[in-house]
């Protein structure tokens, strides 16, 4: 049994992971800043508490994120006291380094710190998750058709990314990169928008447009999709269902 440390354990990959974790046998403990079962208080953006919140974890999985842009803070913050831990996992996003997205470039520049901290690392990059383009279709529930831009996709069940995080808190870091994972299916968003509109029983059409600009014209080229076998094994579809 391993004892785990997770950062972003109540989010949307936060939660199937520590249920993974826990299946798996592991003692598990999830760092918040609000006080609950299992729960460890302490601060990422501030930094208090997570030098006493590290204390007995053999591994650190670190799912947190802000759109905020204090990743890189944060991340500072648990490398700071994290001098004992003998494995941080971080989970990141595929194609970050080929994609101009602000958003992206603050996920490498979180990569960065953790590959020159000296802690024992391993970085996993995932596609897109399910829940994402499902909520980017469900916010246009108001408009009177489903807007879709032709850029390819990849997109993966949190499930399965938890499945892969459960391998890598079992095995020796990897002091690099693990190898990047996908969703089994490789789909335009349109096509992801006419899986949704069947699932959801809706009558809009979809229109499928192209955008401008370096950032969807990476998507357009599949830049956000990963090289090699996909890893994922539950389809939108079935996510949806």
């Amino acid at each position: 049994m391993t004892s785990l440390l997770v950062t972003g354990g109540t989010g949307h990959l936060g939660r199937p992971t520590v249920n993974a974790f826990r299946t798996a046998g592991h003692e598990v403990r999830v760092l918040s800043r609000r006080a609950g079962p299992d729960h460890v208080v302490a601060d990422l953006t501030t930094g208090d508490g997570l030098a006493a919140a590290l204390e007995g974890a053999d591994v650190v999985v670190h799912l947190a994120t802000s759109l905020r842009g204090q990743d890189a803070q944060q991340t500072r913050n648990l490398l700071a006291a994290a001098a004992g831990v003998k494995h941080l996992v971080v989970m990141s996003i595929a194609g970050i380094d080929r994609i101009p997205l602000g958003y992206y470039r603050t996920k490498l520049e979180v990569e960065r710190l953790v590959e020159e901290s000296g802690v024992p690392y391993t970085i996993q990059r995932a596609t897109q998750f399910h829940d994402l383009v499902e909520r980017v279709f469900a916010a246009q529930r108001y408009l009177p058709v489903v807007i879709a831009p032709k850029m390819m996709m990849q997109p993966i069940a949190v499930e399965d990314v938890a499945a892969r995080l459960t391998e890598l808190v079992g095995e020796p870091p990897v002091k690099g990169r693990a190898p990047d994972i996908g969703g089994p299916e490789r789909l335009s968003v349109p096509e992801l928008a006419h899986i949704w509109k069947r699932a959801k029983g809706s009558r809009r059409p979809i229109v499928g447009v192209r955008l401008g600009g370096k950032v969807f014209r990476a998507f357009a080229n599949g830049e956000a999709m990963v090289d090699g076998p996909a890893y994922g094994r539950i389809t939108f579809a079935e996510h949806l269902g």
